[in-house]
């Protein structure tokens, strides 16, 4: 009895041993962000899910796949463009597996299978483009692979999530000839935006100049109206004061007699003599104008006497003096005329302020 517990102990302790191997290999638990692929025997069975599943022991094969987004590095390459241009390019794939089942069977390893497709497919796309237009449209270049490497890898069951290109850098000779174009656009746009500037300027001068040569002809326009005005305003105030001087002298002749006629002319030859002039211009004969004075001193034979003129004397000579002479403006209707045309100098002033603010007013209408 003591010799057989030895082996019996060996038999139990395989037995566990065995037990335990069976259940582990019979039993697989599936992370939730994964599927397995369950075959036996060679043979697929079925796809399982998260969780615990229970498969046949020890003639089974469980091949988990992992399903959340993975990042895949498309390693640098040369390309040449279609303007002979090469550029190094590489890019990074978002890719996600959709169908366990595909992307273990259908293809050895669908992570290198998809980063050859992209490299192949990258050169491809950016071998029929311009440089120019692959530095500048790199949102259309990852739109176009990311369809293109989509539908190839459909049939694997990975589906293509984005492609972003990372890093384009065209050859140092490129680069150089790129640089030497960019300082030539430059200068020409700083010599567009210069010779733009001095058109402008120019513009702007010679309207100026238009504006203030018709400002200052308005100025001079108005000016010589109202210095007109002021002249024409002169001579009517001057000839209605001659007139009423006029009037109010011979008012005054008519009441004189032949006597106060002769006083008067001996007071102008004795103003006449009091002058330093040599020379002496009467507008009457003198022999006349001394017969008169001799005549009012008594020194002649007769003094015939000469009656006083009445103001219907003259009227009957002359005329009605208001038809002749017009009327005689009073010193309010005098007044009245320089107020009107203070009023208009005022309005020309301001008019010519206004066109001075907005100079576009005075601009004639094309």
């Amino acid at each position: 009895m003591d010799l057989m517990e030895p082996w019996l102990l060996a038999l139990v302790f395989i037995a566990i041993v065995g037990t335990l191997v069976v259940v582990v290999s019979g039993v697989k638990i599936v992370q939730p962000y994964e599927q397995a692929i369950y075959m036996r025997l060679g043979k697929f069975i079925r796809v399982l899910n998260p969780g615990l599943n229970v498969v046949c022991p020890l003639i089974n094969t469980v091949v988990k796949l992992d399903l959340r987004t993975q990042v895949l590095d498309v390693p640098s390459q040369e390309v040449i463009t279609r303007d002979n241009s090469p550029v190094n390019v590489d890019a990074i794939i978002y890719i996600k597996v959709t169908d366990p089942k595909k992307a273990y069977l259908q293809v050895t390893d669908y992570r290198m299978a998809t980063v050859y497709l992209a490299q192949t497919t990258l050169r491809s796309v950016i071998g029929e483009m311009e440089l120019d237009d692959i530095l500048s449209n790199r949102e259309r270049i990852n739109i176009q692979l990311r369809d293109i490497l989509d539908e190839s890898t459909d049939k694997w069951g990975v589906k293509v999530e984005a492609v972003e290109i990372r890093e384009l850098d065209p050859a140092r000779k490129v680069k150089e000839a790129m640089e030497e174009q960019t300082s030539s656009e430059r200068k020409r746009r700083a010599a567009i935006l210069q010779a733009d500037g001095m058109k402008r300027a120019a513009i702007l001068e010679a309207e100026g100049k238009k504006k203030s040569r018709i400002l200052e002809a308005e100025g001079l326009r108005q000016s010589m109206i109202l210095e007109a005005e002021g002249k024409r305003l002169a001579v009517i105030l001057e000839g209605q004061g001659d007139a009423q001087r006029l009037r109010i002298m011979a008012v005054g002749a008519a009441a004189l007699d032949s006597k106060a006629m002769s006083v008067l002319s001996m007071e102008t030859l004795k103003a006449v003599g009091e002058g330093e002039s040599t020379k002496f211009f009467f507008p009457i004969e003198l022999t006349k104008l001394v017969d008169g004075i001799s005549q009012y001193m008594g020194a002649a034979q007769t003094i015939p006497d000469r009656p006083i003129s009445t103001l219907k004397d003259v009227e009957k000579n002359f005329g009605n003096p208001d038809d002749i002479l017009g009327p005689i403006p009073k010193a309010e209707a005098i007044r009245a005329q320089m107020e009107d045309l203070d009023r208009m100098m005022d309005s020309e002033l301001k008019e010519t302020n206004k066109l001075a603010q907005n100079p576009r007013n005075a601009e004639p209408n094309e």
